[in-house]
């Protein structure tokens, strides 16, 4: 029986409920008035419960969608503005347990050269991160006994210690597999900013015929995993599936009902929320799921989650081409990857590896200075920004700025300054060019006479060559 209040996997993501969804979904995809009260309880910004927002997904009429996009784009602007967070994936290891068919990491790969990076190894990655820019991480392991939480707690201890001419790595978000409390409490001590897990389905027939064997294969164990993660004081967590492996419809009905789930029986619903979808891969071939999503599925998902799950972060990968990146920017996307690598080392010249350890192919391999210049010439603020991590705004806390629209009083100010620390110390001379002229514009719009203020006499301080200022 569906009971979003349940800690129980079986209870919050009921299959009959996401059956009965999808059923009235595809009944009413037409009915004008249904549709067009759900856009109007939409307009106010608050989110739309997992029927109603599967209902606009599965409208055909394209009227409707079309106010359906309009919509999402006015949502992402009044919450997230047109700032865009940047970040890096760091591989710290291959080696897993885990049978995922539709993962290359899969034990049963034997083309796949498995590492494990030493402590070493790991600051040559960072150092190369660095050199690039980047301030934030997103960490990813295997399942392994080699990827033991005290491996990851040192390796998060040796990133955090790493400080290379004006480089610092200022928050790392951990992406492992489903653990115990307690190990969620270690993570949370060792100061990581957002646990990510993602679903990869919520099919729960389809979940255990993609997951033959190992500890991901127990589907209770895995979904739960988000509430024990808050019940170890982890604030922040990151939900996901990897649209393709289902039909999108279920799986976009269950992402829904995961958030409405934390926020009712956690007090917080998901940070941010990824979407990737299936792609080629060492050994996987995108062509065998016969639930692969297509571009305009695609953006209408990230458009509808945007308006279900206002405050949630959005996040995009380089799986993605960069024209389809832009396309969803404006939709909702207030995240994305830069430069990244899947590979294990695939950073430093020194640690890469001639043999393939990706863990799937990049569709986007610009540069991040040719992705901020990109962002720039779109007229988005590329942001570098971890203050609300480190100055506690987390959890309820940050979602209850975020709900009130006044997370930009402060996300706005500190995207600017971290724009100009990336554009001093790492930019090309065009890309340094172009955001000293957003950065101009848009300091003059801050709209607190005092916090205007404040802004250009850091902004002046950062140019002195200071750094790590923050609202």
């Amino acid at each position: 029986m569906y009971d979003k209040h349940s800690k129980r996997a079986a209870e919050f993501i009921d299959h009959e409920e996401i059956s009965r969804t999808v059923d009235y979904a595809r009944a009413h995809r037409n009915d004008l008035p249904l549709l067009l009260a759900a856009l109007e309880r939409a307009e106010a910004g608050e989110g739309l419960p997992h029927r109603e927002a599967a209902l606009l997904l599965e409208c055909t009429d394209e009227q409707i969608n079309e106010r359906i996009y309009a919509l999402a784009r006015r949502i992402k602007e009044r919450i997230y503005g047109n700032r865009i967070v940047l970040f890096a994936p760091l591989y710290l290891s291959n080696y897993c347990v885990n049978g995922c068919t539709y993962c290359p990491y899969h034990a049963s790969n034997h083309t796949m050269p498995r590492r494990q990076l030493t402590q070493q190894q790991i600051e040559r990655e960072v150092t190369a991160l660095q050199d690039m820019g980047h301030k934030r991480l997103a960490l990813e392991t295997g399942e392994h006994p080699l990827n033991s939480m005290e491996y990851l707690l040192e390796s998060i201890r040796t990133i955090y210690s790493i400080r290379h001419r004006n480089g610092a790595i200022r928050r790392v978000n951990v992406n492992i597999a489903a653990t115990t409390v307690e190990n969620y409490r270690r993570l949370a001590d060792a100061g990581i900013g957002t646990y990510i897990l993602f679903q990869e389905t919520y099919h729960r027939e389809n979940y255990e015929r993609l997951h033959p064997y190992g500890p991901k294969s127990d589907y209770a164990w895995h979904t739960e995993a988000m509430d024990r993660a808050m019940a170890g004081g982890i604030d922040d967590v990151g939900l996901g599936v990897l649209f393709g492996l289902s039909g999108y419809l279920y799986d976009f009905t269950g992402l829904l009902m995961h958030a409405e789930h934390l926020e009712a029986a956690c007090g917080v619903g998901p940070h941010t929320i990824s979407v990737p979808r299936i792609c080629p891969a060492d050994d996987i071939d995108p062509a065998a799921f016969t639930d692969a999503l297509p571009d305009a599925i695609f953006r209408k998902i990230v458009a509808l989650i945007r308006i279900a799950v206002p405050y949630t972060g959005m996040i995009v990968s380089t799986r993605e081409s960069p024209a389809v990146r832009g396309q969803v920017l404006s939709l909702g996307i207030s995240q994305i990857s830069g430069a990244s690598n899947t590979s294990v080392g695939g950073y430093d010249d020194e640690d890469h590896d001639e043999r393939n350890t990706a863990q799937f192919d990049l569709s986007d391999r610009r540069t991040l200075d040719e992705i901020v210049a990109w962002l720039l010439d779109r007229g988005y603020v590329p942001s570098f920004c971890t203050a609300c991590y480190r100055l506690g705004r987390t959890g309820d806390r940050f979602m209850s700025l975020v709900k009130r629209g006044k997370i930009a009083d402060c996300c706005g100010p500190n995207a600017l300054m971290t724009l100009s620390e990336y554009l001093i110390d790492y930019a090309s001379e065009e890309t340094r060019r172009k955001g000293e002229a957003l950065i101009e514009r848009e300091a003059a719009r801050v709209p607190d006479e005092r916090v205007r203020a404040k802004l250009r006499e850091y902004l002046a301080a950062i140019g002195r060559g200071e750094r790590d200022f923050r609202f």
